[in-house]
């Protein structure tokens, strides 16, 4: 049997109607519990238990006055903000004789994103022999291209850490009044990135030098259009990836040589040679002629 409260009226509503509606909830839910209990015994199905609402959770008793909620005593996340732009605002409207008690600050932060276009005028000059000489431009200038460098480095935040589409990325330039192609933003994301490849290049030798130990893992990948591998070789201090055709060793031990590209005869070689039984033979002609070899070409020749 389940017995339900009905609503109760503005006017009903006293302290004795409260305690006996409160009672009677109380009941229903030691009656639910009972039904659960014999149903559990019977091996039927229980009701299920879910967790009440958050919207019915109480809202938190305000603090005694002078005491301050624990966490609010935590430092303003604007402290550490430079001020660009002081105004003063005077008020108008001032009764005579009024005092001034100085000023009553107001934070506002705000972003300007607008296009600057520069005109570099580059004095051009006729020497005695017949020569031009024009000056040159200032060394912020990016050689060969006519976007600044703080756009260059927004266009490949935007692609390469935001993951924004070229389409995307040339419609919101299109928007900030940035004149440009989908063919100059191309560009700008994959010319004249040697500085970045050098870096990358560097990153693996170095790490090596101090890492105690390196893990290895690989997976499949497209590249350039063709089916290859992803090889990861990395531990807690560094990560290092490269796009190769193949994840066999020989793949591997190429990776971890790089920049080196020589292949070298000496007795660690012949001595692993042994060790694998090849033919002496082969040993010994392997042994003639130059030892060292400036990449697997040179190398593939002397084998053949």
């Amino acid at each position: 049997m389940t017995l339900t409260v009905p609503e109760i009226s503005e006017a009903d509503d006293t302290p004795v109607v409260r305690q006996l509606v409160a009672i009677i909830r109380a009941q229903q839910e030691r009656l639910q519990q009972l039904e659960d209990e014999i149903a559990r015994l019977k091996g039927l199905k229980t009701r299920p238990l879910i967790a009440p609402s958050r919207l019915e959770t109480p809202l938190p008793k305000p603090s005694p006055l002078g005491r301050k909620r624990p966490g609010s005593d935590k430092r303003s996340k604007t402290d550490q903000l430079t001020i660009t732009d002081d105004k003063v605002i005077p008020l108008l409207d001032k009764p005579p004789q009024s005092i001034f008690k100085g000023y009553e600050p107001y934070l506002v932060q705000e972003l300007v994103i607008e296009p600057r276009v520069i005109l570099y005028r580059r004095e051009r000059w006729l020497t005695p022999d017949g020569q031009t000489r024009i000056a040159p431009l200032p060394p912020e200038v990016i050689p060969g291209s006519h976007f600044g460098p703080n756009l260059s480095c927004f266009i490949i935040h935007q692609y390469h850490h935001q993951h924004v589409t070229q389409p995307l990325l040339w419609e919101q330039l299109d928007q900030f009044g940035i004149a440009i192609s989908m063919g100059q933003l191309s560009r700008v994301l994959t010319e004249q990135k040697e500085a970045f490849h050098h870096e990358k290049a560097q990153l693996l030798p170095a790490a090596l030098e101090v890492s105690p130990y390196v893990q290895v893992d690989d997976t499949g990948a497209r590249h350039k259009g063709r089916n290859g591998y992803c090889t990861q070789i990395g531990n807690d201090l560094f990560a290092s990836f490269e796009s190769t055709d193949s994840k066999s060793r020989l793949n591997f031990l190429e990776l971890l040589r790089r920049p080196h590209l020589d292949y070298v005869i000496n007795e660690i070689a012949v001595g692993y040679w042994e060790e694998q039984q090849l033919a002496a033979a082969v040993v010994e002609k392997l042994r003639q002629g130059p030892c060292q070899f400036g990449d697997a070409a040179e190398w593939h020749s002397r084998l053949q």
